[in-house]
């Protein structure tokens, strides 16, 4: 028997009598790279949110491990997760304290980490380096700085789990290539969960879930779903002629 490391079952969610999800069943296995998308609204952050039990179910279960996420104390589902989104959080403080936040790191296992979200050279041209102090929500930074100094904190954290939440959507193209080698880092030898729009973070997975309307609509690879009339097809296509990129 296949062991599936995340289990999404009978997934429902609700909010003021509209339904944000229903009827979610995906498996996942452990080193897996896995990537929802859709359209704005299709449940792609809420189902993953699920995961880190950001709020509860309304009906079904949320597995890791085969442990029920609502039976996990919430500091041991914390250390087997760990987000990166879009909107980056960061506090009026150094920027050695907005990467080591929520840990006992030393600032060489700091830079460390941020040497390997390719943002440490950024911050050692700096005037204080580390010590520089940011303003609340990091107002100077570049959306990839941020992104970066996000990527740092969670390869800081090490979670068996990264679930990245449109973390390339608004990134310019200077800092594109970085942020990629980012995340290649992050997810070295990790389960993934990849919210994406961006084809370059979603042709590679080895599952892709495709979701409208709260629901699961296709499940497949790239190669088989782009073979298939359908969401996925059709967001393809959009895409190639939004942007020019091309699938070879």
């Amino acid at each position: 028997m296949t062991e599936y490391y995340i289990k999404m079952k009978d997934l429902a969610v609700g909010y003021q009598g509209n339904a944000l999800i229903s009827d979610i069943n995906l498996k996942i296995k452990k080193g897996e790279i896995v990537t929802l998308i859709g359209p704005n609204g299709a449940g792609k952050t809420t189902a993953a949110q699920l995961i880190g039990r950001y709020w509860d179910a309304d009906s079904g279960t949320v597995k890791i491990g085969g442990v029920p996420v609502n039976e996990l104390k919430a500091e041991n589902l914390s250390d087997l997760t760990a987000f990166v989104f879009q909107d980056v959080f960061l506090m009026e403080d150094t920027l050695l304290e907005n990467i080591r936040m929520g840990t006992k790191a030393t600032e060489e296992q700091v830079r460390q980490a941020a040497k390997a979200a390719q943002i440490d050279d950024f911050i050692m041209s700096l005037p204080d380096g580390y010590d520089t102090v940011i303003g609340e929500g990091g107002a100077t930074l570049s959306g990839g700085e941020k992104q970066r100094i996000s990527i740092a904190r969670a390869i800081l954290k090490d979670a068996p789990i990264i679930i990245l939440d449109e973390a390339t959507s608004s990134v310019d193209p200077e800092n594109e290539n970085l942020l990629m080698g980012a995340i290649s880092e992050l997810t070295k030898n990790k389960t993934v969960i990849m919210i994406a729009h961006r084809l370059k973070t979603v042709r590679n997975a080895d599952q892709i879930f495709v979701l409208s309307g709260g629901h699961i609509v296709q499940t497949g690879k790239h190669e088989d779903l782009i073979r298939q009339p359908g969401i996925y097809a059709d967001f393809i296509g959009i895409r190639k002629k939004a942007i020019g990129w091309k699938l070879k």
